[in-house]
């Protein structure tokens, strides 16, 4: 039998010239446990490749210097590693060029950030022979407060709290990224999605709300990043 999948023991490289788009896929891809590599252009790339060992990239076309086609190509000549082409492009004579060129697979920009990630655990579990993961962490306790992803549903000592779609989502990507600053734009595009066109101010009127039914406890704290943004502070665990 094939070894059980687990993300943590891939680590992908994230290769793209927009330093946002490379924070969103690099957010989601660690969401969910794999660890994560950026460059900002093709000769970035093949560096990173050459120093670390990586399981799968996701290769941005259009870019400075050496593009998606060419690192594809330099990819296919010293690599056996599932790629993922991204690309603002979606006549079908470019799919097939990333195709021929050696791509896995090719996603066209606006994509939703979850698919990106399904399409690279499928490429990595083809790939590598590994299986689906039988568990899941899906519940995020800190202290009295704990968060369940499966359910949808946050309580909070004992008590179900009555939280929106929206301030389900926020509470739990900030949760997942405990005592880490996660700007607004990043926030906007993990909460809205990466279309959403709006001020960013709409997470501040968000995060206003949340409190207002999260309260701070010496276990957690919803923090502003004066400037910047939010994030979890976590005093205790568990």
């Amino acid at each position: 039998m094939a070894p059980e999948f687990s993300p943590k023991d891939f680590r992908i490289l994230v290769v793209d010239d927009d330093p946002n788009i490379c924070e969103v896929i690099g957010l989601y891809l660690k969401s969910e446990g794999f660890h994560v590599l950026s460059a900002a252009d093709g000769a970035d790339g093949m560096k990173a490749l050459e120093q670390e060992e990586v399981h799968g990239v996701v290769l941005d076309v259009m870019m400075p210097g050496m593009d998606g086609w060419e690192m594809c190509q330099a990819i296919r000549r010293d690599h056996h590693l599932p790629v993922l082409m991204v690309t603002a492009r979606g006549e079908m004579s470019d799919k097939l060029k990333g195709l021929e060129l050696g791509a896995d697979d090719y996603l066209v920009k606006p994509f939703n950030p979850k698919e990106l990630v399904a399409r690279m655990v499928a490429l990595l579990r083809r790939t590598y022979g590994w299986e689906r993961p039988r568990t899941r962490v899906t519940t995020l306790r800190f202290g009295a407060l704990v968060i369940d992803k499966v359910a949808h549903e946050v309580f909070l000592r004992g008590e179900r709290m009555d939280l929106s779609p929206r301030e389900f989502q926020l509470l739990y990507i900030l949760a997942q990224h405990p005592n880490q600053v996660l700007d607004r734009q990043q926030l906007l595009d993990l909460v809205w999605g990466v279309d959403f066109v709006g001020e960013d101010r709409v997470v501040d009127v968000l995060v206003k709300r949340l409190r207002s039914k999260i309260s701070k406890s010496e276990d957690y704290e919803v923090c502003s990043v004066r400037g910047i943004g939010y994030k979890f502070r976590v005093y205790r665990n568990g």
